[in-house]
């Protein structure tokens, strides 16, 4: 684990993303390229499906997209601060990610719409309905828009849970991103990616029982957190 191998995927990618080129693409082999640098020792659980066009994952840390977008090119919504990290911030805004301000109603409204003008178009995207990260105890409570669109688009959507034993591991509060990169270059990170079954929502009556069962497959299991 070096800065090096954090730093050079994202200076290989920054000529694309700066003129525009390969968006989506470019951010999936960014993730894989950075993805060894972090020191993840990484468990697949399950099958994630590629065929699936929406990803829904629990929140733990900023490394959590990272790790589900090396597994293949997607979209997501992220929140704007992302716009201001050293070096991939500028760039990010090009990459085809939806940036939002949670505290805003407007840019949340918007950031919603173009979440929904993506699923509609055929991308492959995903969703952190929690909107913040946790330690992996409980889940926050959703954002439901992403997922209520999902459902009124009729589209299926696979349940992605997160988990690690490993204290370093969640990214929350006021915690900053340099430090808390070098407490993972300090020792190895396990981190379990369990893919739940696809949910489709013509086998729900109604949204209010579509997201109560993505509720329930991604909340935390007494195994994941020790």
């Amino acid at each position: 684990m070096s800065w090096a191998g954090v730093l050079w995927p994202t200076f290989a990618l920054l000529p694309r993303l700066a003129v525009g080129t390969e968006p989506q693409p470019g951010m999936h082999r960014w993730a894989q390229r950075l993805l060894p640098a972090l020191g993840l020792d990484l468990e697949i659980a399950g099958q994630p499906r590629q065929d699936i066009p929406l990803w829904v994952a629990n929140h733990l840390s900023w490394v959590d997209p990272v790790v589900l977008m090396s597994l293949r090119p997607m979209g997501t919504i992220a929140k704007g601060e992302v716009t201001g990290y050293p070096l991939i911030g500028r760039w990010a805004r090009k990459s085809g990610i939806h940036f939002v301000d949670r505290e805003d109603a407007t840019s949340r409204a918007a950031a919603l719409a173009s979440f929904t003008t993506s699923l509609q178009s055929g991308r492959d995207m995903l969703l952190f309905p929690e909107g913040t990260t946790t330690r992996g105890e409980r889940l926050a409570p959703f954002y439901e828009g992403g997922l209520r669109a999902a459902y009124e688009l009729g589209l299926p959507a696979q349940p992605i849970r997160l988990s690690s034993p490993a204290p370093h591991y969640p990214w929350t509060g006021d915690e900053t991103l340099l430090p808390h990169l070098r407490a993972l270059f300090a020792a190895r990170t396990p981190l379990t990616v369990t893919a739940e079954a696809p949910l489709h929502p013509e086998d729900f009556p109604d949204a209010a029982q579509w997201l109560a069962a993505f509720r329930a497959a991604l909340s935390p299991r007494s195994l994941d957190v020790r």
